[in-house]
């Protein structure tokens, strides 16, 4: 006997191992529908610590909202252009310089934004950077020294050379604004799409300067930023967030969301072909950990048998009719007509992605609303 339970334990193994390897080719088949080179392991750590832009989760909350209704997947409405994915890309640049460089007492920090995440197919409708400082040392009130103003400037990068990004001859005026300095972040925002576009081509992206320069208000002296701590009676070194959002359209993932009928599958025991509930909790696959929202959905899946005579509610094609006829008369030889999806609607998906870049996605035909004989 004991080769037998050798031989047993050696095929229990080897089909666990090819049901883990097909496993692993059926998600990775599907991590590549998504748009994605591999499976995502974000950094941020645990769903809880992780930041969201708020812009984001409106418009994830409003997709689900839009489910029971005919609408246009492909708008996105709080930027008033085409798209099916948002994307946050995150800046990758460094700080040039804090209290010495060309521009006496300015701050300057090289912004880039890796576009190769966007895929040849994806048309881009919109990039528009937006830029929000925190000014540290107003977050008390006796820290704060009445009315002061920033100076920002903003500079694309043309080419790469030894003098290096902040060199003038390097780059060009984008942007030149003075800002008025708050106890609360202040924001800013910029068009960049027709840059970002040229972005796109190979060797052409050379990101950006930011230059800060911080003045009085009221007489325009300047006011060097200083090392140190907040006690000093001048602006502490700010802190900079930079993120460039990315809007761009997959003509071939864009569709009318169609009216979902999902949530009210019969539930009645039968064996006709008809739309079965089937919940998929991401958690279960082990993608938790960098898909944000939703944790789950309904998708659903048919079965059931296509017996003759078809009747209409089973959605039967003139062959699938014909089909069941034949195997009526010769059950053996003729095979039933397959019960298989007919109408499928979208879900809206939140997620990292490869470059932990904050993604909101809409994905075509995630839902069996319908099912048929075919």
């Amino acid at each position: 006997m004991k080769p037998l339970l050798v031989l047993n334990a050696l095929f229990t193994a080897a089909c666990a191992v090819s049901n883990a390897e097909e496993m692993q080719t059926q998600e990775r088949l599907f991590i590549t529908s998504l748009g994605l080179s591999a499976r995502p392991s974000p950094a941020a750590g645990p769903r809880q610590e992780r930041r969201v832009p708020a812009a984001l989760w409106q418009m994830f909350r409003r997709s689900r909202e839009l489910r029971g209704q005919d609408s246009e997947s492909c708008l996105v409405s709080e930027y008033g252009v085409r798209g099916n994915i948002i994307r946050y890309v995150q800046d990758q640049g460094r700080l040039v310089s804090g209290w010495g460089s060309s521009c006496q007492g300015c701050v300057e920090k090289h912004l880039f934004f890796n576009l190769s995440v966007l895929q040849p197919v994806e048309e881009l409708s919109l990039a528009r950077l937006e830029l929000q400082f925190h000014w540290g040392v107003f977050r008390s009130p006796e820290f704060f020294l009445g009315p002061q103003a920033l100076g920002v400037s903003l500079y694309k990068v043309v080419r790469a050379t030894l003098r290096g990004a902040n060199h003038e001859a390097n780059r060009r005026l984008l942007l030149s604004q003075s800002v008025q300095l708050q106890p609360e972040p202040t924001s800013l925002k910029l068009d960049l799409t027709s840059l970002a576009e040229n972005w796109r081509k190979p060797g052409r992206n050379y990101g950006l300067v930011l230059e800060l320069q911080p003045h009085s208000a009221a007489s325009e002296e300047l006011l060097p930023f200083r090392p140190g701590n907040s006690l000093s009676m001048q602006p502490t070194l700010p802190e900079i967030q930079a993120s460039l959002v990315a809007v761009s359209l997959n003509p071939h993932q864009c569709r009318s969301r169609r009216r979902r009928s999902a949530v009210h599958l019969p539930v009645t025991p039968s064996n006709v072909c008809k739309p079965r509930r089937l919940y998929i909790d991401f958690k279960d696959v082990g993608w938790q950990d960098w898909i944000i929202a939703p944790q789950g959905y309904m998708a659903n899946y048919c079965h059931g048998e296509c017996p003759f005579p078809l009747s209409e509610s089973l959605n039967g094609t003139n062959h699938a009719i014909l089909q069941t006829l034949v195997h009526s008369l010769d059950p053996h030889g003729t095979p039933q007509p397959c019960c298989v999806p007919i109408r499928l609607s979208p879900i809206s998906m939140l997620y990292y992605d490869n470059n932990d870049n904050v993604v909101l996605r809409h994905y075509q035909d995630m839902v069996v609303d319908e099912c048929g004989c075919r």
